[in-house]
């Protein structure tokens, strides 16, 4: 039940969760297949599915 909130976070949470800029973020956004949800003009994404797209190495570019 741990994972019973898994709110949206904004780019610049994420790229404070990930230790990189935002940049970095936005650079993976238009590179690789970073889980990421545009919402508006809004980038959005879920940590839990960021966590699994870096655990499956998809992350070195």
């Amino acid at each position: 039940m741990s994972n019973l909130i898994d709110k949206w976070c904004s780019l610049e949470e994420t790229a404070e969760y990930l230790g990189v800029t935002k940049d970095t973020i936005r650079n993976w956004i238009k590179k690789t297949d970073i889980p990421a949800h545009k919402i508006g003009r809004l980038w959005k994404f879920k940590l839990t599915e960021v966590d699994e797209w870096v655990k499956s190495g998809k992350s070195a570019l």
